[in-house]
């Protein structure tokens, strides 16, 4: 597959497949935080309004990105049985930079390199949330529940308390 957003960095290309999907963002700088709980209060918002997107590498090498509330891990057995494969893995970061063009820590669904099917924690839905905006430094604030739709993403109980 080819790059999706070539010659766009960042946060450019989240905002440019955030308004080619209609979908309304709101992108802010911010400091580097030491914990989820620094960098909820350096947003304003609850540790749980942070939805972290992890690449998931699938048993046919495949991808696919899940949504994950702060404070809450994917539970394996879970995804598992929804996505109806016995392996996934995260893969290293060079690897999630390769299926994404993001860093680790930067990574979102929006303006990745490659579309590729999301799961979200059903807990992403109905409130805003801020996710990786694709550099450093910067969140993107967006309604966890018109993401969800505009990704078409299968939407479950995937994650369990860290």
């Amino acid at each position: 597959m080819e790059d999706r957003f070539a010659g766009l960095i960042g946060t450019a290309r989240v905002e440019a497949d955030a308004a080619g999907r209609g979908l309304s963002v709101r992108v802010v700088s911010r400091p580097a935080a030491n914990s989820l709980a620094e960098a909820a209060q350096v947003l304003g918002i609850e540790p749980g309004d942070i939805v972290k997107t992890l690449v998931v590498k699938r048993h046919d090498g495949d991808f696919l990105f899940a949504l994950v509330p702060g404070g809450r891990k994917i539970s394996w057995p879970k995804l598992r049985a929804l996505v109806g494969v016995n392996k996934l893995q995260l893969p290293d970061a060079s690897l999630a930079l390769e299926a994404t063009g993001y860093e680790r820590g930067t990574i979102t669904p929006l303006g990745s390199a490659r579309e590729w099917p999301v799961f979200a924690d059903s807990l992403v839905a109905g409130h805003e949330i801020a996710l990786g905006a694709g550099a450093h430094g910067y969140s993107v604030f967006v309604s966890g529940s018109d993401l969800i739709a505009s990704f078409g993403a299968t939407v479950a109980d995937i994650t369990e308390p860290e």
